[in-house]
């Protein structure tokens, strides 16, 4: 039986905080296949994401294009959710991956700050009986998780051009495509 991770996300952008993350899962040999997935209609954000849904999935193949050889064949990214018309639930996602991988253990990846918001999610009971949740600590959130050297990096500051902590594929396609010029 295989380990397989879907590490979800709005990914407004993706950053090397969270490449840190998908590098460190596969080092520490945590699963052995991650499907990234990019939030269609993310319900429990303060605001709509900047990037539209296509430029969020881009940044996430450019980025993935970045991990070294030996992890990057092991991540794909899923456009399941941002092709799911309506809100985005996590259980609707897991669901789908379960069906697509009945034999296989499936790990949900959240941060220890969606981690702590987990029971607000829809069906949050159900959802946690049917995947085991990998919880990573991040800086500035109480330590209830996996301690993997966390990189303090935020999309929130990326976006305010507060900071580059992004691939330098990442920031050229942000910089064609003026992304985050008005924030």
């Amino acid at each position: 039986m295989s380990r397989v991770g879907i590490y979800g996300g709005t990914f407004d952008p993706i950053h090397r905080g969270h490449l840190h993350v998908i590098t460190q899962l596969f080092k520490r040999d945590l699963i052995d296949k991650l499907l990234l997935i990019p939030a269609g209609n993310p319900l429990l954000r303060s605001c709509e994401p900047s990037a539209s849904a296509e430029q969020r999935r881009t940044m996430c193949e450019l980025a993935v294009s970045t991990l070294p050889e030996e992890i990057k064949y092991k991540v794909q990214v899923n456009p399941i959710e941002i092709l799911r018309q309506g809100p985005s639930y996590a259980i609707d996602t897991v669901e789908a991956v379960r069906a697509s991988f009945p034999e296989e253990q499936i790990y949900l990846i959240v941060g220890a700050d969606a981690f702590s918001k987990i029971d607000q999610w829809h069906r949050a009971q159900e959802l946690q009986k049917m995947v085991s949740v990998l919880c990573i600590n991040r800086p500035g959130y109480p330590a209830t998780g996996i301690d993997i050297g966390a990189i303090d990096a935020a999309a929130t500051t990326i976006r305010q051009g507060l900071s580059a902590d992004v691939p330098e594929v990442v920031a050229e396609f942000i910089r064609e495509n003026g992304l985050y010029d008005n924030q």
